[in-house]
């Protein structure tokens, strides 16, 4: 059997394969609240089993992981990373029902189905799935052995994921890792990932005490002229850490901050190429860039350095009507993104010398969740095949040194010794938001590439 048989496969029976991604999306999997996750484990765990592979939905503290393996006597084993579980969609304003998985037409994009997960990412896991149910329906084999590692707290941090690697490495073991997504953009230009930046997620907390402030309720605002406030306190805090270009001013933060090797020089010089400024600006709803430069220069800031972001705040009064209290407690989410050779602890002593140092012992850092950045080599042999992989397709791969965002990646590098890879062709977009998509095209061209991809890395 020849690729062409199996591409021929693929392209025929791309209807039933949109079902499949259609029936992954119709099943709720809301990690926050639990919806659905129980449901949707079984699904997950089902249709390996269908694949001929064995599979167990293995407890843990939260949410489960679903495990198994696909044994066919190849020489190498792929590892696959999935998520089952998706963000909520209460509060959102959809132009179809979130969990419908309708196909209608998108302006720009063509059809497109339009479903909470089917980008980020139930739509790439079934695709996988479909292309591992080809081989069998054709009567062959893949051209690798596959493991499967498929977790339903990714939208939680993965808080559990590291006690159930560290416990089930036997089953886990694999040459390489591939975390499968659309990764086409909406001109087509295809875009594989070799790392993330690690987090640390975490909560300060400022009450009133000591230093003054309400300490067990909220009071009449009119005590302002003679008493502290701990919403001020807080946001004196956060502005201490911060200048007005945004240049984080915790002393040391930038002291790990490496620069790129000769391999991810020359992805950025490719990078640049393709790299379209109105695009970003116009996908995230701004009208100009925080820093100065252009092209090249904008994307080695965004490859190297690291973030301090506040992602929310809240104190006193903040329901219906006038009612003017003074605080006695304010609240503010901050993370961190971190950078190669950035250390989770090293980096949250320097934030915790940095209050202490002006006098804001007392503000509490809650940490809610932190994982170190990881990183795969270019050279590896599974980055090569999925980009020869996505070539064979008529698209030139562009490969991005890391991405911004944070994965659980530093469990194949670091805890399992493997590389891994994230990409595939096909195009989708608005993850976490309503109305995310995916194409069907898209859909079709990520099969493709992802058989390719099992076929090179089974030939490295």
């Amino acid at each position: 059997m020849s690729m062409t048989d199996v591409m021929a496969y693929l392209d025929a029976h791309q209807q039933e394969h949109v079902e499949r991604v259609r029936a992954f999306v119709r099943q709720p999997s809301i990690s926050a609240d639990g919806t659905g996750i129980a449901a949707m484990a079984d699904l997950v765990a089902e249709t390996i089993r269908e694949l001929g592979g064995q599979a167990e939905i293995v407890p843990t503290a939260g949410h489960p992981v679903v495990a198994g393996r696909l044994e066919v006597g190849a020489p190498r084993t792929l590892l696959f990373y999935g998520m089952y579980d998706v963000q909520p969609v209460e509060g959102e304003a959809w132009t179809v029902p979130p969990f419908a998985g309708e196909v209608v037409d998108l302006p720009g994009s063509g059809p497109s189905m339009v479903a909470r997960g089917v980008f980020n990412s139930k739509g790439p896991m079934a695709g996988f799935f479909n292309v591992l149910r080809s081989y069998r329906a054709l009567g062959q084999n893949p051209p690798v052995n596959v493991a499967f590692m498929i977790e339903g707290e990714e939208e939680l941090g993965s808080r559990n994921l590291r006690a159930f690697v560290e416990s089930h490495r036997e089953r886990l073991r694999a040459d390489a890792a591939y975390f499968a997504f659309y990764g086409q953009d909406a001109r087509g230009i295809s875009a594989i990932y070799l790392g993330v930046k690690g987090i640390a997620f975490m909560e300060l907390v400022c009450r009133g005490g000591e230093w003054g402030g309400p300490q067990s309720r909220m009071i009449h605002g009119s005590n302002a002229v003679w008493i502290g406030s701990p919403a001020w306190r807080l946001l004196q805090a956060l502005t201490s850490m911060m200048g007005r270009d945004e240049q984080i001013l915790i002393e040391g933060f930038y002291d790990e901050v490496i620069p790129l090797d000769a391999d991810e020089e020359r992805l950025l010089e490719r990078l640049a190429e393709v790299f379209d400024e109105r695009e970003i600006l116009s996908q995230n709803d701004v009208r100009r860039f925080k820093l100065d430069g252009h092209g090249e220069t904008l994307l080695r800031n965004y490859l190297t350095l690291p973030t301090l972001n506040v992602d929310g705040m809240v104190s006193g009064w903040v329901g219906p009507g006038s009612k003017t209290v003074l605080p006695h407690e304010a609240r503010a989410r901050v993370d961190i993104r971190l950078v190669p050779r950035m250390e989770i602890e090293r980096t949250l002593g320097r934030l915790r010398d940095h209050l202490d140092g002006l006098g804001y012992a007392d503000i509490e850092i809650d940490l809610w969740q932190a994982y170190p950045w990881a990183h795969t080599p270019w050279r590896s042999p599974v980055v090569q095949a999925l980009e020869g992989a996505i070539r064979d397709q008529g698209v030139e791969p562009h490969t991005w040194p890391r991405i911004a965002g944070s994965a659980p990646m530093y469990l194949f590098s670091d805890v399992l010794g493997m590389p891994f890879v994230m990409g595939g062709l096909g195009h989708g977009g608005r993850a976490h938001s309503p109305n995310e998509y995916a194409t069907v095209e898209g859909m079709r061209l990520f099969e493709r590439s992802v058989a390719g991809l099992l076929e090179r890395f089974g030939k490295a």
